[in-house]
């Protein structure tokens, strides 16, 4: 089964990304927080990481160029899934190796096909 890893703050968030991926057919393991996520991803990569940039620990920018800089995470997909909408953050979300973006709100189809998108291509 494919496995996508979510950190976001926000619980309301993280609850609704489970219910739409888990209806799929998707395994989904949540984090409220950058430094408990970036542990379980280095324990056991995800096939895809759904990363919030606004958290409270650390920025998912900071966590982004963490994951890239690891041998072992830095072939990880990443959808980034942010209220933000600068072209600045989007443009360096991707410098950093983002591969996919998405803003708040979201549709469920913009979701799901955003996560099948990095699961096949």
């Amino acid at each position: 089964m494919r496995r996508i890893a979510v950190i976001d703050d926000d619980p309301n968030m993280r609850d609704l990304l489970r219910i739409h991926l888990s209806a799929i057919g998707l395994a989904v393991e949540t984090y409220a927080d950058a430094a408990t996520g970036i542990r379980a991803i280095i324990e056991n990569a995800p096939d895809v990481l759904v990363l919030d940039l606004t958290l409270p620990d650390l920025g998912g920018l900071e966590v982004l160029e963490a994951l890239r800089g690891d041998t072992e995470t830095k072939h990880i997909r990443v959808l980034v899934l942010t209220s933000r909408t600068d072209e600045d953050t989007h443009a360096q979300a991707r410098r950093l190796g983002a591969n996919a973006f998405l803003t708040k709100p979201i549709r469920r189809e913009e979701l799901v096909e955003g996560v099948l998108n990095l699961l096949y291509t």
